[in-house]
């Protein structure tokens, strides 16, 4: 009996198949299609993202605007490609841009830092205040590697990768030390009070001078800054090459000290005087006040 139900079950899938083999091959047509459209989606996202990123590069547009858009347009062209392929197996799109609206509403709430770290980054990438390869300083100091959408990465000067979000950056300063070719060195120079103005500032200037890495068409400035508590401070200002501006920065005090102590200049340091005073013991304190207390001599009676 069981063999017959069996047989009977058999006989009705096999019918059921035979009366809806259209529909079902068109389901399988419609899948097969869905899944090729995903597949060829996702190559064609990837071929014109970096096709893309190479004709801007290859345009000499920045390298951190060629990776924004390549990945903006990559990611544009998967979203296409999932609705395309929901669409293929029958699903009205028109419900699910609608369902992903709303979605996209919620998730908007919910996500309000990364929506504000994307519009960052849209800004960053617009205006480009910084630059693949420039070193600045956002809370954060070091050399950047990458813009993403939602984040930006840069190398510290130790070797450390530091992921700032585009919305702290944003909403701080932004100081770029590559932008410009040339900058400039500042030195405060201490020296004592009785030294001679107008010798200080002569070595002072005749150091300059001798650095070859000092651009003297940008002007140099050397003059007294500030009557001290404990110095005479002298201003020296210079220009050089972003590039060697710390190495000149470190030879210029190392020979300004030189320079001074071959003088004998002297350049002040905090000093502290201190007073020691001797402390008496009792004993002493109780000799003194006997030796001070003059002694009384007993009076006698007067006569009568």
């Amino acid at each position: 009996m069981e063999d017959l139900n069996v047989v009977h079950g058999i006989n009705n899938a096999g019918g059921w198949l035979v009366r809806n083999q259209e529909l079902l091959l068109s389901y399988v047509v419609n899948i097969v299609a869905a899944i090729a459209i995903i597949i060829v989606g996702m190559i064609v996202a990837r071929l014109i993202s970096n096709t893309l990123n190479k004709v801007l590069l290859a345009r000499h547009i920045d390298a951190t605007v060629a990776d924004f858009l390549s990945a903006l347009v990559r990611y544009g062209v998967i979203a296409f490609t999932l609705i395309a392929a929901l669409g293929r197996v029958g699903v009205q799109t028109a419900s699910v841009i609608a369902v992903l609206g709303a979605a996209g509403l919620a998730i908007g709430l919910a996500l309000q830092g990364s929506l504000a770290n994307l519009a960052a980054g849209v800004l960053l990438v617009t205006f480009r205040p910084f630059r693949t390869g420039e070193f600045i300083d956002i809370g954060v100091m070091g050399t950047v590697q990458s813009v993403q959408i939602f984040s930006t990465t840069l190398k510290t000067a130790d070797g450390k990768i530091v992921v700032v979000p585009n919305g702290k950056i944003i909403a701080g300063n932004i100081v770029n030390f590559s932008r410009e070719p040339v900058r400039r060195n500042e030195f405060i120079i201490g020296v004592a009070y009785d030294a001679d103005v107008d010798q200080v500032i002569k070595l002072l200037q005749e150091v300059v001078d001798a650095e070859p890495r000092v651009l003297r068409d940008m002007g140099i400035q050397i003059g007294l800054n500030e009557l001290a508590a404990s110095s005479v401070n002298f201003v020296v200002r210079c220009w050089s090459n972003a590039g060697d501006l710390q190495n000149v920065y470190w030879d210029l005090m190392k020979n300004f000290k030189r320079t001074l102590d071959a003088h004998q200049i002297g350049i002040p340091y905090p000093q502290m005087d201190v007073h020691l005073h001797q402390v008496k013991s009792a004993e002493d304190q109780q000799a003194e006040v006997k030796t001070a207390t003059p002694e009384v001599a007993p009076s006698l009676p007067k006569p009568e």
